[in-house]
C-alpha cells in the first residue's frame, strides 16, 4: 500500500507540474490576451461600463431578482467572490513575494488584467448556453457551453468530475484547516470544535440551496471585503512614505534577474512570472470556469451584463485586495529582500504565507494585527467553503443527476470536520492538481467558442 501511495504521489507531482507549469500558465495569459485584443482592450476602453456601472448597482443595494427561480446579478457576484476571495488573498500573495520576489506582484497584475476578459468570455458564454431545469431554475456553468455550444459532452463530463473533486480539497479541507490553524494559534480554539462548528454552519446554509447561499454571501462578502480593505488601507497610509519605494521595487524586480545587492543572484524573472501568474489565477480563478456555475443562475438579461459583473469580480479580488496585501507587506518593514535571498540561496526556510502577512499587519497594528488576520482568514475561508460547496454540488449533479446532490452535500459537510484536524500536505497537492485540471477543458472550450463569446462586445 505504501508503494501505491508513493507511486500516486509521483504521478500527481507530474500532472501538477503540467497544470501549474509554464505551458498552462502561458495558456492562461494567451487566452486572456486573445480576448483582450479581440475586444479592443475592453477593460480600458469601456471601464465605465464594467466598473462604474457595477459600483453604482452595488451602491443601490445590488438589486433583487424579479425572477423567483433566479438570484440577482449582485448575489451571483457575491457568491462567486465568496469562492475566490480566500486564503490566496492573504497567504498566496505573501508566498509569491517571499518565494518569487516583489516582481511577482507585477505578473499577478498582468494575469488579472488579462484574466478580466477571460472571466468576461466564460461568463458571457455561460449565459448564452444556460437552460431551465425541470424546476424552472437556470442551469449551466462551463458544462453548459461545452455540451450545448461545442456539442462536446465528454469534455463537459470531464470538467464536472474535476470540479466535484477539487471542491473537497481546494474549497473544503484546505480552507477549514486554515480556519482551525489560525483560531488555535490566536484564540486557543480546539481544531475539532472548530471543525464541528464550521460543519454545522456550512450545513445549515448549503442544505438550503442556492437561494440561501446567495442570501448569506450577499451580506457576508461585502462586510468581510470592507473589513479587510479598511485594515489594509490603514496600514498602507500609516507607512505612506514607503509606498513609492514599494511600487519601484515591484516594477524593477519584475524584469530583473539580478538583485541590486552587490550583484548577488536575485529571484529571477522566470520565478517571478511563474509565481505571480499562478497565485493570480489561484486567487481570482479566471480561466478555471468555476464562477460560471453561479453566474449562469443569475437573472441577467444579456450575456454582456453578467460578463461585466465577472470582470469587476476579478478586479476586486486581485487588482484591489491582493495589491493591498502586497503593499502592507512591502511597506511594513518585515520583508527584507536581501535577507530573503540569502536564506533562499542557502536553502534555509523563510517566513511566508499567512505568517508573513500577519507579521506585516502586526508591525503597524501591534498585537491586534495577528487577531485581524485570524478573523480575516476565518471569514474568507468560511465564504470559500460556501461558494465551492455549490460548485462541487453542481459538478456532481451534472455527472450523476439531481439525486446525487443531497448525498454530495452531506459528504461535503462531513469532510469539513476531517479537514479541521488533518495534516494536509498530500490533500493540498492532489486538490491543487484537480483545481488546475479544470482549466484544461475550459480553456479549450473558450478558444473554440471565441467568436461567440465576443458577440456582445461594443
Amino acid at each position: 500500500m505504501g508503494d501505491f501511495f508513493a507511486w500516486l504521489g509521483r504521478v500527481n507531482a507530474h500532472v501538477r507540474g503540467f497544470v501549474w507549469g509554464p505551458v498552462m500558465l502561458a495558456a492562461f495569459l494567451l487566452v486572456g490576451l486573445m480576448f483582450t485584443v479581440k475586444s479592443r482592450f475592453f477593460q480600458i476602453r469601456r471601464w465605465r461600463v464594467w466598473l462604474l456601472g457595477t459600483v453604482k448597482s452595488i451602491a443601490r443595494g445590488g438589486g433583487k431578482s424579479r425572477d423567483g427561480a433566479s438570484i440577482s446579478q449582485f448575489q451571483a457576484m457575491s457568491t462567486a467572490l465568496a469562492a475566490t476571495v480566500g486564503t490566496g488573498n492573504i497567504a498566496g500573495v505573501a508566498s509569491a513575494i517571499a518565494l518569487g520576489g516583489p516582481g511577482a506582484v507585477f505578473w499577478m497584475w498582468v494575469s488579472a488584467f488579462l484574466g478580466m476578459m477571460t472571466g468576461y468570455a466564460e461568463n458571457a458564454l455561460g449565459i448564452m448556453f444556460r437552460r431551465k431545469d425541470v424546476k424552472g431554475r437556470w442551469a449551466g456553468g462551463a458544462m453548459g457551453y461545452m455540451e450545448r455550444g461545442l456539442g462536446a459532452r465528454p469534455l463537459a463530463l470531464l470538467y464536472a468530475f474535476f470540479c466535484a473533486a477539487a471542491a473537497f480539497g481546494i474549497g473544503n479541507m484546505t480552507q477549514v484547516n486554515s480556519i482551525s490553524s489560525v483560531l488555535a494559534d490566536s484564540f486557543r480554539a480546539p481544531p475539532l470544535l472548530t471543525g464541528i462548528v464550521c460543519a454545522a454552519l456550512i450545513g445549515l446554509v448549503i442544505l438550503g440551496g442556492l437561494k440561501r447561499i446567495a442570501s448569506v454571501t450577499e451580506k457576508v462578502v461585502p462586510l468581510m471585503v470592507a473589513l479587510y480593505v479598511t485594515g489594509a488601507l490603514f496600514c498602507v497610509f500609516a507607512n505612506l512614505g514607503a509606498v513609492p519605494g514599494a511600487f519601484r521595487l515591484i516594477l524593477s524586480q519584475a524584469f530583473r534577474g539580478q538583485s541590486a545587492l552587490g550583484g548577488a543572484a536575485g529571484y529571477g524573472i522566470a520565478r517571478a512570472v511563474r509565481l505571480g501568474i499562478s497565485r493570480g489565477v489561484f486567487s481570482n480563478e479566471a480561466g478555471l470556469g468555476s464562477s460560471v456555475i453561479v453566474h449562469s443562475e443569475s437573472d441577467a438579461k444579456t450575456p454582456a451584463q453578467q460578463g461585466a459583473w465577472s470582470m469587476f469580480e476579478v478586479f476586486a479580488d486581485t487588482l484591489v485586495m491582493c495589491t493591498l496585501t502586497a503593499l502592507v507587506i512591502l511597506t511594513s518593514g518585515v520583508y527584507d529582500m536581501g535577507a530573503y535571498l540569502k536564506n533562499i540561496g542557502a536553502g534555509l526556510p523563510v517566513t511566508e504565507g499567512a505568517v508573513l502577512t500577519s507579521d506585516a499587519f502586526a508591525a503597524t497594528l501591534g498585537a491586534g494585527g495577528q487577531y485581524f488576520i485570524a478573523v480575516s482568514i476565518t471569514l474568507f475561508a468560511f465564504a470559500t467553503l460556501l461558494g465551492w460547496g455549490y460548485y462541487g454540488e453542481r459538478g456532481a449533479a451534472y455527472l450523476l443527476g439531481e439525486r446525487a446532490v443531497t448525498p454530495y452535500k452531506l459528504i461535503y459537510v462531513a469532510v469539513i470536520v476531517v479537514g479541521a484536524v488533518s495534516k494536509l500536505s498530500a490533500v493540498w497537492d492532489i486538490s491543487d492538481t484537480f483545481n488546475g485540471l479544470m482549466a484544461v477543458p475550459n480553456l479549450i472550450a473558450l478558444v473554440l467558442l471565441r467568436k461567440k463569446a465576443m458577440e456582445g462586445i461594443t
